[in-house]
């Protein structure tokens, strides 16, 4: 009986895998589908902030989306061309042209690879968990606020003689109609799941909304579409190779490096984060360096085959994730269909309804935003409400990398502070003319005051103990610290020791022997005197 059982697991295993592996290879197939077509306006808007052409950044999408997946640490990540890269990039662009940019892009891949060689990615470890919350609220109101974009229009006129192009609002009838079929996209989304999550339901939206404006259209009623915002129809072919036509100089480094190292480190702030969300939301553990590495290498390809470069996209990502996207090939088939459709499918994409698009961004804000967050007074500590709406106004604002970077620095001030009030001594006397301060808490640059307030210099007797053995010295502060508490001893001719410290404490104190003036006394060591300075 038990080698029948063995033989039927043997029979019927490969078959249940082989099912579990086809659904697994049609979800991903289908979100990345999905992703492609959510990638089109992004990639249209991120090249007017640019100052690029749409084909240009929708080349770069492809090449960036490629090669990131391929390599990528964090399967089911989306990289494309991003707004962070763009604003940094557009004043480049702006004075030196497309071909300088070529060659930041490559500069820029090759620092990302850097970093990730040298295992750097393990300091994103420190980005507090009100930070992230911050950068997701934050990104949330961005993505809302950008989606406004698609209800405007681009008309050109004549001022002073020249063709001044100005963005306006489509009349009220028109924005009125797109917020109708907004909802209605909002409510495929919604309701499709619960009856078959088959498909994803971000797709179907998408189509249904297609084909229905193709239908009005026929009918004498037009739908904003991705051409109308483009202001140009859609087409275009396969990105060739392209060495930047830059000279080869100090001149050019000390061009393209500034922006070389800031595009590079927004980059990987924001793919950082979103892997870290990616992570949240799967309950698993992407690789930080393999997927820094990945984004290097996607930039240098971006900069060789003529694009603007990018990183991690977490609208998109999130787009993916909720619609079963689990493994690269999700983002392999978005960047194969984004450029099929560019070859083959202008005629679909450019007829691909903004209404539609809009709607699956506002839901993914909704399913980005974290709403227990507003929930959180009088539930979590005042401070950590702080940076998280510290975090939130500076994406808003001004830019993700800025906003961690404050996030991390506030965090760790609000730390250094509270950290530095628990700090307390246990005083006894045990005999007459002696007196001992048991120390418990951590002595840093963050503690040293209130450590300083708890000797009582003029009233205690001729001899005063620092008993650390509940307590720990951790920087120069500290060490600094005890030896201006051992001179103000001295200097009133009473005798200061310390005994029982760890054997860190000890090797600090002997690293700051110019620094420092004191006494350790310990039952294992020997008496170590270092003189005043």
């Amino acid at each position: 009986m038990q080698f029948i059982k063995r033989k039927e697991n043997r029979k019927f295993r490969p078959i249940h895998m082989l099912i579990e592996n086809k659904k697994l290879l049609k979800d991903d197939f289908l979100s990345g589908l999905t992703v492609a077509l959510a990638l089109i306006p992004e990639s249209i808007a991120f090249a007017f902030v640019a100052g690029v052409s749409p084909i240009l950044s929708l080349q770069t999408a492809v090449v960036m989306g490629l090669v990131a997946a391929t390599f990528t640490g964090r399967p089911g990540m989306i990289s494309s061309s991003t707004a962070a890269i763009s604003v940094v990039f557009a004043s480049l662009i702006a004075v030196h042209g497309l071909e300088y940019l070529f060659a930041t892009v490559v500069l820029m891949g090759l620092l990302q690879i850097l970093i990730g060689v040298l295992k750097l990615g393990k300091y994103a470890r420190i980005i507090p968990y009100p930070v992230m919350l911050g950068f997701l609220n934050g990104l949330s109101i961005v993505i809302f606020i950008s989606q406004w974009d698609l209800f405007k229009v681009n008309q050109t006129s004549v001022v002073n003689g020249s063709e001044v192009t100005q963005s306006t609002w489509l009349p009220g009838p028109e924005i009125a109609l797109m917020l109708f079929f907004v909802a209605f996209t909002m409510l495929i989304i919604h309701f499709v799941p619960k009856y078959t999550k088959a498909i994803p339901s971000s797709l179907i939206a998408i189509i249904v909304m297609t084909i229905i404006a193709v239908f009005m259209t026929r009918s004498g009623i037009h739908l904003q579409n991705v051409q109308d915002f483009a202001g140009m129809e859609i087409s275009g072919g396969l990105p060739g190779f392209h060495l930047p036509m830059v000279p080869i100089n100090f001149e050019t480094l000390s061009i393209i490096f500034p922006y070389a190292i800031i595009g590079g480190l927004v980059g990987l702030a924001e793919a950082v984060l979103t892997l870290q969300v990616i992570d949240e939301m799967t309950n698993t553990r992407g690789r930080t360096n393999k997927e820094i590495v990945a984004q290097g290498l996607g930039n240098i390809a971006n900069g060789f085959f003529g694009g603007m470069g990018g990183d991690a996209m977490i609208g998109q990502s999130i787009i993916n994730i909720k619609s079963g996207g689990r493994s690269r090939i999700s983002g392999l088939v978005a960047a194969a269909s984004l450029m099929f459709f560019i070859m083959f499918g202008s005629a679909f994409i450019n007829a691909v309804p903004l209404a539609g698009l809009v709607g699956v961004m506002f839901m993914v804000v909704i399913g980005t935003f974290k709403w227990e967050s507003l929930r959180y007074k009088n539930k979590v500590p005042a401070q950590d409400i702080l940076v998280i709406v510290i975090v939130s106004l500076i994406t808003i604002f001004s830019d993700l990398a800025t906003a961690v970077i404050v996030g991390v620095i506030v965090s760790a001030l609000i730390f250094a502070w509270e950290k530095g009030k628990v700090i307390y001594a246990n005083v006894e006397e045990t005999i007459p003319g002696e007196k001992t301060y048991k120390i418990n808490g951590t002595i840093f640059f963050g503690s040293v005051l209130n450590f300083k307030d708890i000797f009582d210099f003029d009233n205690d007797p001729e001899e005063v103990i620092l008993d650390l053995k509940y307590a720990k010295v951790s920087d120069y502060s500290a060490v600094e610290a005890i030896s201006s508490i051992t001179k103000r001893y001295a200097e009133q001719g009473k005798q200061f020791k310390i005994v029982r410290l760890s054997d860190d404490c000890k090797k600090l104190f002997r690293n700051a022997d110019i620094l420092a003036s004191v006494n350790i006394d310990d039952l294992d060591t020997e008496l170590i005197e270092f003189p005043y300075v």
